[in-house]
């Protein structure tokens, strides 16, 4: 296939982004990287639409496998493939989409040993975990490497979002002492609930490396899809 073939397959590929986007953002984005930290419930959708908009290059990161429980709302979780790696399975999926992005699967958990070695050369990272450990750890040390942070968390009906730039630290004003026992991982969510605050958190992310719009730094998004309530709060 010649380059001129190669690049009017590309073109047509991403017009549809076209509108929200210029042809000049995309190619800004094509030269962008993510990764996305958990690849379950928030992180598969998170993967699979910063995957097929075209962002350059996406970094999976999750040590966990598939089990019967996620089988609900975990779009690249399949009964054929319980057991196997959340990271591994998902980079597979991602790949019969879009083979034109360069991704790559770390089968590990982000840990105080690990984390600078696997978000350092990222020009953003997505928080798509379930516990506030993690998160706290991930916000730290995003903020020591310099990468804005995207975090979504979803329970049942309810969903949140906020953008965290380098010394924000926004995560640790939420989630105060009296507040750090995490409860993320017990609780259950249906399958809107994640596709929605994934959505937002790679428009949140995809508007931050374009440098347009309005992002939810020092701002917190709730979501209250039992009421249909969305809510912005100020964060000090």
């Amino acid at each position: 296939m010649d380059r001129d073939t190669q690049e009017g397959l590309y073109a047509r590929r991403y017009e549809k982004n076209l509108g929200a986007f210029s042809r000049e953002e995309l190619v800004l984005l094509r030269g962008k990287s993510a990764c996305v930290v958990g690849c379950g419930g928030l992180g598969g959708h998170a993967a699979m639409t910063l995957a097929r908009f075209g962002i350059g290059r996406l970094t999976l990161i999750d040590g966990d496998v598939f089990e019967t429980g996620n089988l609900n709302r975990q779009v690249f979780c399949t009964e054929d493939n319980l057991g196997r790696s959340k990271a591994v399975e998902a980079k597979e999926a991602l790949f019969r989409i879009n083979s034109q992005i360069s991704i790559s699967a770390q089968n590990t958990m982000l840990t105080e040993e690990n984390a600078i070695g696997l978000l350092s050369g990222h020009d953003i990272a997505l928080d798509c975990l379930d516990n506030l450990p993690a998160r706290l750890l991930m916000e730290s040390e995003c903020g020591k490497t310099g990468i804005p942070l995207v975090h979504g968390a979803v329970t049942d009906f309810y969903g949140q979002v906020c953008s965290v730039f380098p010394g924000d630290n926004i995560l640790h004003a939420i989630y105060t002492e009296n507040h750090r026992e995490s409860k993320d991982a017990s609780f259950g969510a249906p399958p809107f609930s994640p596709q929605l605050v994934a959505a937002i958190q790679c428009g949140e992310a995809l508007k931050i490396l374009a440098g347009k719009g309005a992002v939810l730094r020092k701002q917190l998004l709730t979501i209250d899809l039992l009421s249909n309530s969305f809510e912005i709060f100020e964060i000090e």
